[in-house]
Parts: structure tokens; C-alpha cells; sequence
């Protein structure tokens, strides 16, 4: 018989530094604080209650889903609860009960569990509710329209959809200053602009997020937004009316980075980044919809595989040697 030794495969020793899941997603509910907080003050009681609802629908979707599957319990990882809370960032504050229990619905059990769970969807989970719910009840995203007979009195026009419909005649209305501050209408926690930037900050300088995706997102924005306003300052915005409006801030920081569904190197990350900027643009000013971030956003998940491929040339590579 032959004296055979059984081999045995190991890792090299590595250094943890005990953050996991959990940890990365208290901190972006940590850095959506100011801008949730900003949205509660803005538009009263009603806000607080659809962010709660929102919140506490996808925890109880994922916790009603591990005990039909017979899985762990997860939702003590904090990645429901932040399904939760960026769907509720993202609808108008009047959205009634059913739409947030459905968006919920669609984003933990369609988004996510049904590709496999985390590390494993292809889109990120609320942007895939988002969108099915504004292709079904478009009317539910005219912010105008939600806010106008809002309890509050709350009449202020959405910037976006007013340049769209009266071009940039507009905009003495919506000074930059006041855009930053939160002084526009839109999702709850999509209007105060510095409480994004401050939260985006926090994430990228504690490492959640990469910078990349982030400013080549918002270069592709400036760049688009540009050159549409050089052809035609009449009709087009400027750039910094585009960043600061809209679902922009909150998917530079909060929906772009998402891990499972962008490029993990670097200048993938940039591509994919500045080519989501520009098709935003591209949806916002010549296409259907007011605000083309979820949908290019989308898109760009969708090539998020092909761009990861794209990477430099080995160094030494296609040298011949004698």
C-alpha cells in the first residue's frame, strides 16, 4: 500500500479588523441621518411616519422570508433596514401606506433575496422597486402633484420638473445656495444637498464607500450637463443645478456605491460612474422621464460585469523575449 500523506491547503496569515456587514450598514444609516432628519423637519409628522413604515416593512419581509425559507435570522445585519430607509429617501412624503409596503416587498424579496441574498443581486434592491413602482403608478413620482394638497400646505414646485416644462426662466427661483439648504421638493431625504455631501464625505474619509464611483458619477453629471447648456442655455440647466437637484447627491453617495452590483476595480469604477452621469443627463433632458438617475443607475448595473473586465494591460505583458 503506498504511504500516501494528506496534504493540507491554507491561507496566509491576514490582519481582521472586526468590521463586517453590520458594521458598514449602521454606518450608512449613520450618514443618512442629516438628510432623513432635514426631510422629517420639512415636511412634518407624515415624513417620519413613511420612513418608519419603510423601514420596518423591509425588516419584517427579509424576517418573514428567512422563516419560509428556513434560514438564519438577518436582520440584525442592518442591510434590510437600510433597503428600508433609502426607499423611504427616495418617495414623496404624502406616498400612502400600500405603496410603501409593496416598494418594500419588491426590493427585499424581488431585489435581493430572490438573486441570493447579499453579494448577490445584480441591481441594487431599492432601485429595482423604485422603478417598477414608477413604471406602474408614474403619477406617485410627480412630487408636484403628491406635495400640492399636502396637509402642510407645502407648495413649492420641483425644480427638475420645472425646467423641464418652462426651460431655464426658472431658475432665478432655485438660487444654488438655497438648493444646497434643502430649499426644493422632491423625496424626503433628497432635498437638504450639504447633509448628503456631509454623509458621503463620512463614508468615503471611514472607507464604506469608494471615492471614484462618487466623483466620476458626479464629473459625468458636470461634463453632460455642460455641454447641453452650451447648446442651448435657454432650455438646458447648468450643471450645478443638475447636482444639486434630484436624486443626484443621494446616488452618488447611497445607491451608486452599493457593493454586490459596482466594478470592485478602479477604472471600471470610473466608467461606470461618469457613463451613469452622462445617461442621467441624457433621460433628464431629452428623454421621458423628469429624473434619470434610477434608470441609468439601473443600466449601468446592468454593465457593471462587462466594465469590470476592463482593466490595464499587465505590466511585462507582450514583451518578447530570445
Amino acid at each position: 500500500m503506498l504511504n500516501q500523506k494528506l496534504l493540507i491547503g491554507s491561507h496566509a496569515p491576514f490582519w481582521h479588523d472586526q468590521s463586517g456587514i453590520s458594521t458598514k450598514n449602521y454606518h450608512i444609516m449613520l450618514a443618512a441621518i442629516p438628510a432623513v432628519l432635514f426631510g422629517i423637519y420639512q415636511y412634518g409628522i407624515s415624513a417620519l411616519g413613511v420612513m418608519a413604515l419603510s423601514i420596518s416593512c423591509a425588516m419584517l419581509w427579509e424576517l418573514l422570508m428567512n422563516y419560509l425559507m428556513k434560514r438564519p435570522i438577518t436582520i440584525l445585519d442592518g442591510n434590510a433596514a437600510v433597503i428600508g430607509l433609502l426607499f423611504g429617501m427616495l418617495i414623496p412624503a404624502s406616498s400612502p401606506w400600500w405603496m410603501v409596503l409593496v416598494g418594500t416587498f419588491v426590493a427585499v424579496v424581488i431585489g435581493k433575496i430572490i438573486f441570493g441574498g447579499i453579494g448577490c443581486n445584480p441591481f441594487h434592491p431599492t432601485l429595482v422597486a423604485v422603478a417598477i413602482l414608477m413604471l406602474s403608478w408614474q403619477s406617485l413620482f410627480d412630487f408636484d402633484e403628491a406635495l400640492a394638497n399636502y396637509e402642510l400646505g407645502f407648495t413649492m414646485i420641483y425644480p427638475l420638473g420645472a425646467v423641464k416644462a418652462f426651460g431655464t426662466s426658472v431658475l432665478e427661483y432655485y438660487p444654488l445656495t438655497g438648493l444646497l439648504m434643502g430649499q426644493q421638493s422632491g423625496g424626503i431625504g433628497t432635498t437638504f444637498g450639504l447633509g448628503l455631501i456631509i454623509g458621503g464625505i463620512y463614508l468615503i474619509l471611514r472607507g464604506f464607500i469608494r471615492w471614484e464611483i462618487s466623483i466620476s458619477f458626479l464629473a459625468g453629471i458636470f461634463a453632460t450637463a455642460l455641454l447641453f447648456n452650451a447648446a442651448d442655455p435657454e432650455r438646458y440647466a447648468g450643471p450645478m443645478f443638475h447636482i444639486l437637484t434630484g436624486y443626484t447627491l443621494l446616488a452618488a453617495f447611497f445607491l451608486l456605491t452599493e457593493d454586490s452590483s459596482s466594478p470592485v476595480n478602479v477604472i471600471p469604477m470610473l466608467l461606470y460612474g461618469f457613463m451613469a452621469g452622462i445617461l442621467t443627463i441624457l433621460i433628464r433632458n431629452i428623454g421621458f422621464f423628469v429624473d434619470g438617475v434610477v434608470f441609468a443607475v439601473l443600466m449601468l448595473n446592468i454593465a457593471n460585469p462587462l466594465l469590470d473586465k476592463v482593466r490595464p494591460k499587465a505590466l511585462g505583458k507582450g514583451i518578447e523575449y530570445a
